[in-house]
């Protein structure tokens, strides 16, 4: 594995870990004005890097399809939602904005583990964006370039800071150690690199089916973004943080993407 695509995988898990780390440096809680933001934040991010970085060239690779060409990208897409959508209902899992459980038996699992398992949840589609991508270049994909992957990772890296953020902080302000909200802040990111990485050394099998494997982590990502990150930077009182935060986040990653992929 070539250290390009070394360094790429880790750059997310860079992200989360800076997030994760800034619970050394600030004291209490996230406010719910910037968590509103935050959460809109990474939400652009994530819709601009589905559509940008994972739906066009899902549709570029799938050209010879002529009209049809949208196809691969709408099973992947479901394919994705489907899969997010089962995730959700069984695994065990607390977001840090709510104090009702998800998933199967959350009981059984301590809060701190729900904490981290709800965000966990995310970075599973993110980390296979970016294994898909990385896989697409070094199987010589037209659709897909260093350039463009690199820019997904820095993309994700750069939505996964506030995530990182959000995990470690609250955890702290329930009486935790630093040092623990720390590690586990940086946990909840660990499933983003061996997703990437299981998907890059798949490559030679992801090649017949990357505009679906596109299309599916892109409909991952949007049943996040919808499910989770929209209505965290809406809820309480009325307030357009969240909204500015998202056209911040939306138009920067489209500028990476455009601009240097």
């Amino acid at each position: 594995m070539s250290v390009e695509v070394v360094c790429g995988l880790l750059i997310p898990f860079v992200g989360t870990t800076l997030g994760a780390a800034c619970v050394f440096l600030l004291r209490g809680g996230v406010s719910q004005t910037v968590e509103r933001a935050l959460s809109g934040f990474a939400a652009g991010v994530m819709v601009a890097a589905s559509i940008f970085s994972l739906i066009i060239p899902s549709m570029d690779a799938s050209a010879d399809m002529g009209r049809f060409a949208f196809v691969p990208a709408f099973v992947g897409f479901w394919a994705g939602i489907l899969f997010l959508l089962a995730l959700d209902r069984f695994v065990p899992h607390l977001h840090s904005s709510t104090d009702e459980t998800e998933g199967l038996h959350p009981e059984r699992v301590p809060r701190t583990t729900l904490l981290t398992l709800a965000v966990t949840l995310h970075n599973v589609p993110e980390g296979m964006a970016v294994g898909v991508v990385f896989a697409g270049w070094l199987t010589g994909s037209a659709a897909i370039s260093l350039a463009g992957a690199m820019t997904l990772a820095v993309g994700i890296a750069i939505q996964n800071f506030p995530e990182g953020l959000i995990v470690s902080l609250p955890l702290a302000a329930e009486g935790g150690s630093r040092r623990k909200a720390f590690l586990l802040g940086m946990a909840s990111g660990a499933v983003e690199p061996v997703a990437a990485v299981l998907t890059v050394l798949l490559a030679e099998l992801v090649i017949p089916l990357l505009p679906y494997l596109l299309g599916f982590a892109a409909g991952a990502m949007m049943y996040v973004v919808v499910e989770e990150l929209i209505p965290q930077m809406s809820e309480g009182k009325h307030s357009n943080v969240g909204t500015l935060l998202f056209a911040v986040g939306f138009t920067l990653m489209m500028v990476l993407d455009v601009a240097l992929g």
